[in-house]
């Protein structure tokens, strides 16, 4: 018996070239010691957009404005992964979820490359949001 995908909804927040990833936590069961998008499940009744909206204030403090849904590919059956470009915000972007990452970064289309991702659909979608700004 198949249970249904765990629904992700995750943020790639952009400015001046660069994009926010969050470090998972070396001790997280899932993905452990990689850079990844911000966010996380869509809860009951949520839609994947007002899962971003919630999980961005939760993790990182900040209130995203009119994020994008943007098409992502993940070859894992057990997720259904929803991803949104994120160019407007209020706040600045802090980490207060430190059990779920240990640091955040910027990073500029060079660098990503050269980061531990936490599944290699990353790199090709990262680059792509990067290029089209």
């Amino acid at each position: 018996m198949s249970h249904a995908p765990d629904r992700i909804a995750a943020a790639a927040l952009v400015r001046d070239g660069s994009v926010l990833l969050g470090h998972r936590h070396p001790q997280r069961r899932w993905y452990p010691d990689c850079w990844d998008l911000v966010g996380g499940h869509v809860e009951t009744g949520e839609t994947p957009a007002d899962a971003v909206v919630r999980e961005c204030l939760e993790e990182l403090g900040v209130t995203i404005h009119d994020p994008a849904p943007v098409r992502i590919t993940i070859d894992d059956p057990t997720l259904e992964m929803h991803a949104f470009l994120v160019t407007g915000w209020s706040g600045e972007p802090a980490n207060l979820a430190l059990d779920e990452h240990d640091a955040l970064g910027w990073f500029t289309a060079s660098e990503l490359p050269d980061l531990p991702l936490a599944h290699p659909a990353l790199l090709p979608f990262l680059l792509g949001l990067l290029i089209d700004q």
